[in-house]
């Protein structure tokens, strides 16, 4: 797994493919879309980790967030068109009073222009043709919100959040309750899954690199599972995993596992009522010897 700082100007798939061709990988997969505005942390899952890139995909994630306050449109963020402007009265104090009401579980009505299907069509295709269809709100969770810098018409946001939350809603949200409107000019993702855009690269410094450099930067495939427990496995029961039965484990609390045998990563398991069962494995298993993981 590579952990990629994406530019701004460039599609989350775009960026996929040259790293992609970079490693010379037969498969891969980012785990979170970043649209193109957006710039930051977007790790990428080469191989057999593409198997468990779910888990990103499902993790918290960490945004730095530009609100231009005072103008709304088509969007909600700044490739739109400008719908409304508004005069900006409000202060640090208002905006700050507002805070509370939008932390923790909230209601987002999806944007106009997403990628979300409404009878296996994409929202923006409707919204290109000027069709309005339902957009139910969701229920997404805020962990935090915090006030980075305050320089109306621009505040500088950070934010915390489960998957599915659409920043610009949040953005556009935030403005209507302050009386003014505002949308998202700006946005980089910080964190995910345990992750730091800290320990990123950029796509022009990994194509300065030599192939054996560009490799270094790789992560082992169970990278992408390491907020999972771990379970270390004897080798009869690694064995009865990779032929598809189960292992009685009475002292595991139900839930999901990252699996080893002898210090190997061998896969993700699920325990429930005391049996152990295969999720997804590394390819290339046999009972009698599991695949090395990268980490060893």
């Amino acid at each position: 797994m590579l952990l990629l700082d994406k530019d701004i100007g460039l599609s989350s798939n775009a960026a996929l493919q040259q790293v992609k061709r970079l490693f010379n990988a037969a498969k891969a997969g980012h785990t979170g879309t970043l649209d193109p505005l957006a710039s930051g942390l977007l790790p990428i899952c080469l191989g057999e980790a593409t198997k468990f890139a779910q888990l990103l995909l499902d993790a918290d994630k960490t945004y730095r967030a530009t609100l231009r306050l005072g103008v709304t449109t088509t969007t909600g963020d700044a490739e739109g068109e400008t719908l409304m402007k508004r005069d900006v009265d409000a202060t640090l104090v208002d905006f700050e009073a507002l805070l509370g009401s939008f932390t923790g579980a909230i209601l987002q009505r999806p944007p106009r222009y997403s990628a979300l299907k409404y009878q296996g069509r994409s929202y923006y295709e409707y919204a290109r043709k000027g069709v309005e269809i339902p957009r139910p709100e969701r229920e997404v969770s805020i962990r935090a919100l915090r006030i980075v810098s305050w320089r109306v018409p621009e505040v500088d946001l950070e934010v915390s959040c489960s998957k599915g939350t659409y920043i610009r809603v949040l953005a556009e949200d935030l403005g209507e309750a302050l009386g003014c409107g505002a949308h998202l000019s700006a946005l980089r993702r910080t964190a995910t899954g345990g992750f730091d855009l800290a320990d990123a690269i950029t796509l022009h410094a990994l194509s300065q690199l030599a192939a054996d450099e560009r490799d270094a930067r790789l992560l082992p495939a169970d990278a992408a599972c390491a907020a999972l427990p771990r379970v270390e496995l004897a080798a009869p029961e690694a064995a009865s995993l990779i032929e598809g039965r189960s292992v009685p484990r009475p002292t595991l609390a139900d839930g999901i596992y990252r699996a080893y045998a002898a210090h190997r990563f061998t896969g993700i398991a699920e325990a429930e009522q005391g049996v152990l069962r295969a999720r997804r494995l590394v390819a290339g298993q046999t009972s009698a010897e599991p695949i090395e993981s990268l980490e060893s």
